[in-house]
């Protein structure tokens, strides 16, 4: 929620102060965050493996890949939650961390279909976790082999999707075709300037009510990794890396303490500059569900992650705008009028909100190895 733009004014002034003694550090990046990524061509031969290591690129909650796999036998797996990284101020019932394990499972059907594998998965096979997950496994997955199943033409997006949290252009208006192909295996969408005008006002209070709000902001300065060695070490949750950010380090001017100042520049200058973000909002995508339970959760996952892996391929940003459907007391009111505004009544739950346009190109976000999930 957070981005790099949270700091950026600080660190062009550090930029301006830095030495030539200093300018190494200045340009370091992070030297190992990214290797997932960068998948190599020889496939492992354990296609749970070569699953899992697209899987782990999907897009999840304030990047905190909560995914754990354990391996049983030779073709099934058990995948759980990592409960230290779930978001409990912003995330009280675990819903946006069980979206995430959506998209993680559909990025894996995806991978393993590529290799001719069908990917079976039961859903919380020792019942629904609630009011919040605990240590039972949410998903149950078998692969086999399986004959004339077509693969998915969104494999060759998975290693170059990106949730862009830039500044998206104004003058490019997004093609309502386009949107269409974006949601057809469910969303739905609106380029209308008024309609979008409407919901942008609701997105905009949600992030101020969270920038001014100490707790849900704390929870995001928690998870800042500031600088290329952060990255490193911890390649999760906000990443905040680059020349300005390592020049504000050099100089002084960068650090976790003033992040959570909120009346220092650095903090005042990245609200204007997330204001400025959030109200680029040239179209939008949503996904509203029957009810709000966690198979209604696993499948917005499903259906946000390929809506993602569309955009990406038809060369669009795209980036979430989950503020104001968090259940957290003070966002009551963005939460309430969103809802409205996409007539969803009854049991019916929004689960995903999501600004679509034309922004800069953009790196992938850090990644935790696949190693590191398995137990």
């Amino acid at each position: 929620m957070v981005s790099r733009r949270m700091i950026l004014g600080a660190g062009l002034g550090g930029l301006a102060l830095v030495g030539a003694g200093g300018a190494w550090r200045v340009t370091r990046v992070p030297q190992t965050a990214f290797a997932p990524w960068h998948l190599d061509a020889a496939a492992p031969d354990d296609i749970r493996l070569d699953a899992f290591r697209h899987a782990i690129l999907a897009p999840n909650p304030h990047n905190r890949q909560p995914w754990v796999i354990r391996l049983i036998g030779e073709d099934e797996a058990e995948i759980s939650c990592d409960l230290d990284r779930r978001l409990p101020v912003t995330d009280p019932f675990d819903r946006q961390i069980t979206i995430g394990f959506g998209t993680f499972l559909e990025v894996a059907r995806i991978a393993a279909l590529e290799r001719g594998y069908g990917m079976v998965a039961e859903l919380f096979p020792d019942g629904e976790a609630q009011p919040r997950l605990n240590e039972s496994p949410v998903a149950r997955l078998k692969f086999a082999k399986v004959e004339g199943e077509e693969q998915d033409l969104l494999f060759p997006a998975i290693t170059l999707r990106r949730s862009n949290k830039e500044v998206y252009d104004p003058a490019r208006k997004v093609r309502d075709i386009m949107l269409e192909t974006m949601t057809l295996e469910g969303g739905a969408f609106s380029a209308d300037p008024e309609f979008v005008a409407q919901l942008r006002t609701q997105i905009l209070k949600a992030i101020e009510i969270e920038m001014t709000t100490a707790a849900p902001y704390m929870e995001s300065v928690d998870l800042m990794r500031i600088g290329h060695a952060q990255v490193d070490e911890n390649p999760d949750g906000v990443d905040l890396s680059g020349p300005m950010i390592e020049a504000g380090i050099v100089t002084g001017q960068v650090d976790r303490a003033q992040l959570a100042d909120m009346n220092s520049e650095a903090y005042k200058i990245g609200l204007e500059q997330m204001r400025e973000t959030y109200g680029s909002v040239p179209s939008l995508i949503w996904i509203i569900t029957p009810g709000n339970t966690r198979a209604d959760q696993i499948e917005a996952g499903r259906q946000y992650v390929r809506a993602n892996l569309n955009a990406t391929k038809l060369g669009l940003a795209m980036h979430p705008m989950s503020q104001s459907l968090q259940e957290y007391d003070e966002v009551a009111g963005p939460y309430r009028d969103v809802h409205d505004l996409l007539g969803a009544t009854g049991d019916e739950r929004v689960q995903m909100l999501a600004r679509v346009g034309y922004g800069p190109a953009i790196g992938p976000s850090p990644r935790w190895p696949l190693d590191s999930h398995i137990v």
